[in-house]
């Protein structure tokens, strides 16, 4: 059994654990009062029905805490703001995940060739904050987000570890996405918070990260992948309902946001599900051909007022994000180890830009601000860990399928393979690098990852208890010749 993914040894497993936990409680002491005292209240009235329910079910916890936390649902239906739900789920989200480990011990924890990358990159980022160009933007950035994604990144891998914990998180993922899309086609159909006059996006007014149509695209491209697998892994045939339908709502949402690189991101997923389906790999690029141009036309990208075809040569969009990559460039080639720091890229754009329009820009770019805010070290562990969830995702989808596991496991393969292939082609004009998807894929590739070196285990040891059944039986079934007298 190889380092890369084999659990961690009683010995071994001790002391990783106990810094954990320090850390985790460590974190849910700091932050717990400044959550739990507006809500009062509401909470000792829920108090016992909600403890028996969270400490009984600590992946739901978990899972709801990263759509709320992602998807921005409370922002998109506006009447469940004042809840406040992902502060509500925040501390005990922690708490609970503090007991299974230290007290009851029901998560089994083991450790991955992907979780040592990312924490890597984690060190990295954190070692960091120091030397930001603006201390104060980096600190609030890494403990109000980078940090809870960090450790529920780790709680995710752990909490899933059966077939229907698979199908769960799949459905959840989906029926997020399809709530939020649903809401970004009744905008688009009656005119709420449209951007240049056609480009969709979610609570505007309230500067919701949903608010930007690259943003809301990136949002939704994300259970994409999930809804695509339903429908194609087919489980059972209401699964397989739910993903064609969702899958139909999705696209029309990302269509609708006139982003470049959702749609490129979109047609990245169904290229490698269609890998799969179609072996010809002639008409599998025609028919990827044809159908980027018909989504395009479809999405009306010549009609937009930045990036159409009104504008001639290069576009403004385009110079835009060549200009911010250049910026980009500069922060690492003026800070090398470490960049300017997590989230630092806005403000610092003036001083690095070498064309200024009286406005700071995004970078539009994973690859170029996690270059900009990270320096070369912090890049080189983020191909590194992009890669490595790549690997892992194709080898467990090929263990899956050779040992025919339960399908729930093999959908999920699937989605997260077509998923960071997705990530890698919008990233390259979608800012997502410090942002929840390629966390959670890192989170759901290594999950399955190690089901299936489980269920490759458990293989193998049934196949050598039928070769040696049936080497039993054949001596059995040997007679000695008996010798007269």
């Amino acid at each position: 059994m190889n380092a890369s993914s084999s659990s961690l040894s009683p010995s071994g497993r001790a002391p990783q654990s106990r810094l954990i936990l320090v850390a985790l409680a460590a974190c849910a002491c700091a932050i717990a009062p400044a959550l739990i005292a507006p809500l009062a209240p509401i909470a000792i009235g829920l108090l016992p029905l909600a403890a028996l329910f969270a400490f009984s079910n600590p992946f739901l916890l978990c899972l709801g805490f990263v759509i709320f936390s992602f998807f921005r649902i409370h922002e998109a239906f506006p009447l469940l703001g004042p809840l406040h739900i992902p502060q509500l789920l925040a501390a005990p989200t922690l708490i609970v995940l503090i007991w299974h480990v230290a007290v009851k011990r029901s998560i089994p924890i083991y450790w991955r060739a992907e979780m040592t990358v990312f924490a890597i990159f984690f060190v990295l980022v954190t070692l960091g904050l120091p030397f930001a160009a603006n201390k104060p933007i980096s600190i609030a950035y890494w403990t109000a987000t980078y940090w809870k994604i960090a450790v529920m990144t780790l709680a995710i891998a752990w909490l899933i570890r059966r077939p229907r914990d698979f199908a769960l998180a799949s459905h959840a993922f989906v029926a997020a996405g399809v709530a939020v899309a649903s809401v970004a086609l009744y905008n688009k159909a009656n005119g709420i918070g449209l951007v240049e006059g056609t480009r969709v996006t979610i609570a505007r007014d309230i500067q919701s990260v949903l608010g930007d149509p690259n943003d809301l695209s990136l949002v939704l491209l994300f259970p994409l992948s999930f809804a695509v697998s339903l429908f194609v892994r087919r489980t059972s045939w209401i699964s397989a309902l739910f993903g064609l339908v969702s899958t139909g709502a999705i696209v029309a949402a990302i269509i609708a946001t006139q982003s470049r690189g959702g749609l490129l991101g979109l047609m990245t997923v169904f290229a490698v599900f269609g890998a799969r389906m179609i072996k010809s790999k002639a008409l599998l690029i025609a028919i990827g051909v044809g159908a980027t141009m018909i989504l395009f036309a479809a999405a009306g990208i010549s009609g937009r007022s930045s990036g159409g075809a009104a504008e001639e040569g290069i576009d403004e969009s385009s110079m835009g994000r060549i200009f911010a990559w250049g910026a980009a460039w500069r922060m690492a080639t003026t800070h090398p180890l470490n960049g300017v720091g997590i989230d630092n890229f806005v403000p610092n754009y003036f001083a690095y830009s070498a064309h200024w329009d009286g406005h700071n820009h995004a970078v539009h770019s994973t690859w170029f601000g996690v270059l900009g805010e990270t320096g070369f070290p912090g890049i080189l562990v983020f191909f590194a860990l992009i890669v490595t969830i790549a690997r892992s995702a194709i080898l467990a989808l090929r263990t899956l399928e050779r040992d025919k596991a339960p399908m729930p496991a093999r959908a999920m393969a699937h989605a997260v393979l077509a998923g960071i292939a997705g990530f890698c082609v919008s990233g390259t004009f979608l800012t997502q690098g410090f942002t929840w998807p390629v966390y959670v894929l890192l989170a759901l590739g290594a999950a399955v990852a190690n089901f299936a070196r489980r269920e490759d285990h458990q293989s193998q040891e049934a196949k050598q208890d039928r070769e040696s059944a049936e080497v039993g039986a054949d001596i059995r079934q040997f007679k000695p010749i008996q010798r007269g007298t």
